[in-house]
């Protein structure tokens, strides 16, 4: 399926327990997110409660009446001079990746960010996730800063990359 098959819509209450899963499927590659242990639907609800559709939208792409994805735009920082940036978070069900659902959700942030107030993206990727790099980067993200060595996996440290577009 091609990027341009795809569709996308706000997140509902209803949708957390398919976000939640996905989530927790991405925990034992260790490449996706610095969460060891799966959380709860519970633990996600101030998270999921925080994703406004005028200022921080949370997105859900469906095939076959299924959740086989999100993207979560999230505050960067938590304070009111950074508001006009906002984090990029992408999450893919297993049988979703490869598949352009990526790209194309990336491509619709950036596209519906000036209406939401944001100028300026970012992606926080480990700098061993390779295929997430690439992603980025073929949508014109640039590395605005690398922490090496930041966080440790199975006892393991990893280096977080940060990626960061500016649009406008």
């Amino acid at each position: 399926m091609t990027a341009s098959h795809y569709t996308h819509r706000l997140a509902v209450q209803a949708d957390l327990p398919a976000i939640v899963a996905i989530y927790n499927s991405t925990i034992a590659s260790r490449q996706v997110t610095a969460d060891t242990e799966p959380v709860s639907v519970q633990s996600r609800q101030a998270w999921f409660d925080e994703h406004q559709p005028e200022r921080r939208p949370l997105w859900v792409a469906e095939r076959d009446g299924e959740i086989i994805g999100w993207l979560s735009y999230s505050n960067f920082y938590g304070r009111p001079a950074y508001a006009g940036t906002a984090e990029l978070s992408v999450y893919l069900h297993e049988k979703a990746r490869g598949q352009g659902l990526g790209r194309y959700f990336l491509e619709q942030a950036i596209a519906h960010a000036p209406q939401i107030k944001v100028h300026t993206l970012l992606g926080f990727i480990f700098g061993h996730n390779g295929p997430s790099l690439k992603l980025f980067g073929a949508l014109g993200f640039e590395q605005w800063g690398h922490l090496p060595r930041v966080a440790t996996l199975d006892g393991v440290e990893r280096d977080l990359v940060i990626l960061g577009k500016r649009l406008g």
